[in-house]
């Protein structure tokens, strides 16, 4: 996936080769308007950055094997509560 920057450094480089004979003034101007525009739909964009995401899925692993043992030690719990009612 590309990154916000590489993406608007593509945009900025296709411009400049569909448009090379538009002067420069003309050129840096399309080239900021297309910056806030791609910064504008990424913003709106629901990303989270990469690092983020490995800290929820470290916490979510951590979750899950809290759940599994827990789960475990609720039937055994519940098989010595079973035992002791059946003496």
């Amino acid at each position: 996936m590309l990154t916000p920057q590489d993406l608007l450094n593509t945009i900025h480089e296709q411009v400049t080769q569909i448009l090379p004979e538009v002067g420069k003034s003309a050129q840096e101007d399309l080239t900021a308007q297309l910056k806030i525009l791609v910064s504008s739909v990424i913003a709106k964009l629901d990303l989270v950055s990469r690092e983020e995401f490995d800290t929820q899925q470290a916490v979510l692993e951590k979750t899950r094997s809290k759940l599994e043992q827990l789960e475990k030690d609720f039937e055994a719990l519940e098989l010595k509560l079973n035992l002791g009612e059946a003496e």
